[in-house]
């Protein structure tokens, strides 16, 4: 692939916004590990290998397990997560693909504050950024350490 202009050395100015959202972000009610889990979801979705990098390292580091982050992929499927993650899991997934039913309202909000819900979706729209900026600019994968960004 054809080297591209560093984004995060040339767009300082224009990611500043973006690093002011995950500043706001690491107050939510959220847990951390649920936002692990969130976007390293929709990574996966959206085939970003830097951020799938950084979310793992992060989520692993924040105590998850092997076993869920190689599970992720099939959730649904899947017995390792309680139902507020699965309902956040596939809110994630609708946010993503820009088709929320009235039926993962419902289940959202059974399972989260409005609050939560509100920050939720900023962190997925949020990620869907990143994810298409890093896709843009081939940012490599491989060489996030954690922390690395606040």
């Amino acid at each position: 692939m054809e080297k591209r202009l560093n984004v995060y050395t040339e767009g300082q100015p224009a990611l500043k916004t973006l690093f002011g959202i995950h500043a706001y972000l690491k107050n939510s009610p959220l847990e951390k590990p649920l936002l692990e889990l969130v976007y390293t979801r929709v990574s996966q979705i959206n085939g970003c290998a830097y951020c799938l990098d950084m979310h793992t390292k992060d989520a692993r580091h924040g105590g998850e397990t092997e076993q869920r982050l190689y599970g992720l992929d099939a959730w649904k499927d899947s017995p390792f997560y309680n139902d507020k993650e699965r309902a956040a899991l596939g809110w994630a997934e609708a946010v993503t693909y820009a088709q929320v039913s009235d039926i993962q309202y419902r289940e959202a909000l059974a399972q989260l504050s409005e609050a939560e819900l509100i920050d939720l979706t900023l962190a997925v729209t949020t990620i869907n950024t990143w994810n298409r900026i890093n896709i843009a600019f081939a940012f490599p994968a491989g060489s996030y350490v954690v922390g690395q960004f606040g």
